[in-house]
């Protein structure tokens, strides 16, 4: 090899990463909490710990995440300030089911080339989750990764820790009998199913990102792009409300059923009935165009469901109350029941250990 040869020369452009960190700065200082201490460029986040003395037991929560094959919907449109809104989603929302509050985001993002605009308007989108979260964004690190990835594909994940107190943590020890499923109506897919959904809708013969379809009433892209809802602040004034919230179940990867059997004790059975909701023409679209069966659909998407709450009886109705006035779409869909010997469910736990769901019916017309 002739002449020299620096890193600028092997791809990695540190300029254009000072320029990234400069684009994003005033919208971090946003996503911030009193208890951030210090600010962006550190080597690491701090956070006054000395906050948690309050809790006479404190518990940390811990999640991770990313946001799947959804972040090739967003480079494909080259639309980058909602994909981390989607980020944020699937770890607060997955924090909050324990009744932890987020205290804290970082995010990790690796990208083929630094693009300075791109990388600040996906950090503004995140920013902005946290602050819908009521989290701070302590910290990250964009990563450029040159003949590993291509110039323009990115990919993201972040961590976050949520405090709760230990007397009043979420979950199936607390769930009975005779509880009422509260449905948290899902803004769309979320981030969840995008290998399949992408398979249908943009493959070979698919409409494709700028068909414009009647059912969605915008783009295909446009319908992809859609932000995950943010439920953590809804869920945690949920807990806060009374001791009928008993817990909660975050509507991810592997459906409804997989999802809510985690947060049932074993012997206990959840029923939940279709016709209580209608899920949106999206779910119908990919159904249809792809030939997919509705198990697998059932399977693999929301279906229209993005949380579900397990709550007392007598707590149902001030807790549909609260979250309508909170502006999230919420139904009754089902209550729980003890279950019978070696009865079966729709799907197995998601972790392999929890109780039994039954869906019934069909959905709403």
């Amino acid at each position: 090899m002739s002449g020299k040869l620096d890193y600028a020369a092997a791809g990695v452009d540190v300029a254009a990463g000072e320029r990234a960190v400069a684009l994003m700065r005033t919208a971090v200082s946003r996503a911030t909490r009193p208890e951030v201490v210090g600010g962006l460029g550190g080597f690491a986040g701090l956070f006054d710990a000395s906050a948690l003395a309050r809790y006479r037991r404190p518990l940390l929560a811990t999640a991770t995440d990313g946001v799947g094959t959804k972040v090739d919907v967003a480079r494909a449109m080259d639309v980058h300030h909602t994909i981390g809104r989607d980020l944020v989603a699937m770890v607060v929302d997955d924090l909050v089911v324990t009744g932890a509050e987020p205290l804290f985001l970082t995010d990790y993002i690796a990208c083929g080339r630094v693009v300075p605009e791109r990388i600040a308007a996906v950090v503004a989108g995140i920013a902005d989750g946290c602050r819908d979260a009521g989290c701070a964004l302590l910290g990250g690190e964009t990563a450029e990764h040159p003949g590993l990835m291509a110039p323009d594909e990115y990919d993201l994940a972040a961590a976050g820790t949520a405090v709760v107190e230990a007397d009043d943590l979420l979950g199936p020890d607390r769930v009975l009998p005779g509880d009422a499923l509260i449905a948290m109506g899902s803004s769309g897919l979320h981030a969840n199913g995008y290998s399949l959904a992408r398979r249908v809708l943009l493959g070979d013969g698919a409409p494709g990102l700028d068909a414009q379809l009647p059912e969605l009433g915008r783009s295909v892209g446009e319908e992809l792009l859609e932000p995950t809802r943010i439920y953590a602040l809804d869920c945690l004034a949920l807990a806060d409300s009374g001791p009928g919230v008993h817990a909660l179940s975050h509507i991810t990867g592997g459906g409804l059923a997989a999802n809510l059997a985690r947060v049932l004790p074993p012997g206990l059975a959840a029923d939940v009935d279709r016709s209580t909701w209608r899920p949106q023409p999206i779910f119908s679209l990919i159904e249809q165009l792809g030939g997919v069966a509705a198990g697998d659909m059932e399977a693999t998407f929301n279906m229209g469901i993005g949380m579900i709450a397990v709550v007392s009886p007598d707590a149902a109705a001030s807790a549909l109350a609260l979250l309508g006035d909170r502006g999230v779409p919420a139904w009754e869909c089902g209550r729980v029941r003890s279950s019978a010997a070696g009865e079966a469910g729709d799907a197995e736990a998601k972790g392999g250990t929890g109780g039994v769901v039954r869906l019934a019916g069909a959905f709403a017309d």
